[in-house]
């Protein structure tokens, strides 16, 4: 797909910066982010910031950087309001590249919108909405309009987190919209669209049954890597754990240490035990 000029009804550019289941009912694997699901989990030792942009639209700041762990490579958009209040979204970089393809369409809608006009406006302020789905999470994008103007609400949601849980987002004035396109297919130009990340075929969950407790264990992929959850069902229960891939041999070591105790003491006699 072929962009155009760059409108800048929004405000002025800034600069870039180059850088040196088995589970009835779970969710299904995915692909270098997840499960701890605090977008800050991101943050880690290793990563590496890539490239950066900043783009001021109207009183707000958003920087969209892109980095890479040893998972793959991923956008953080964090939009910074005129109160110093911090916003931000993650976003695979195939999913950068259809929220792109999103916001032409969004701007070409809004382009042909005319003057506001509060009697024809839907009760919940939604113009248009489109919605992007990447391993467990869900994107919701939201043309809205209210009494301050009109603007692209950009949500996210984890399908690992119980509903009613943290939803992060964004909202970007709908001025700006044509602006941020074009800021995302620079750095899609340069970094690409491929995620990176393990290309393999994850192995099949197993299950184990203990008295009266099925135990679950699943591997699964997302935008932070791979993980394996185990799940403990019982009925009318049912609680996991989520252990990252990088943590299973210190997992396996710390298991295999206490089952190695167990046995060690199991194996002494009554009074040799007391001793």
């Amino acid at each position: 797909m072929a962009y155009g000029g760059r409108g800048r009804g929004g405000g002025g550019g800034g600069g870039y910066r180059g850088a040196g289941s088995s589970l009835p009912g779970a969710v299904a694997p995915r692909r270098p982010y997840d499960d701890d699901d605090s977008e800050e989990g991101q943050q880690q030792v290793g990563e590496q910031e890539l490239a950066t942009k900043m783009l001021q639209i109207q009183s707000k700041r958003f920087y969209i950087d892109v980095k890479q762990n040893r998972r793959g490579r991923f956008m953080k958009v964090a939009e910074i309001g005129a109160d110093g209040r911090r916003n931000q979204v993650f976003l695979a970089l195939s999913t950068a590249a259809e929220f792109r393809d999103h916001l032409s369409l969004f701007s070409d809608f809004y382009a042909n919108l005319g003057p506001p006009n509060p009697d024809t406006l839907p009760e919940d302020g939604k113009l248009k909405s489109e919605t992007m789905v990447k391993d467990n999470r869900r994107y919701y994008l939201d043309l809205k309009e209210n009494s301050r103007g009109r603007f692209l609400r950009v949500s996210c949601v984890s399908q690992t987190i119980a509903r009613g849980g943290p939803r992060c987002q964004i909202a970007i004035p709908a001025q700006g919209m044509i602006e941020f396109r074009d800021a995302l297919q620079e750095l899609l130009d340069e970094f690409g669209t491929d995620d990176g990340g393990y290309k393999g075929e994850l192995p099949e969950g197993r299950h184990m049954r203990v008295e009266n407790k099925n135990f679950y264990f699943d591997i699964g992929q997302n935008n932070r890597g791979i993980y394996m959850r185990i799940s403990e069902v019982k009925t009318n229960f049912r609680t996991a754990i989520t252990i990252p891939e990088k943590s299973w041999s210190r997992f396996r070591d710390i298991f295999a240490d206490y089952v190695d105790k167990m046995k060690d003491g199991g194996e002494k006699g009554p009074s040799e035990s007391n001793k």
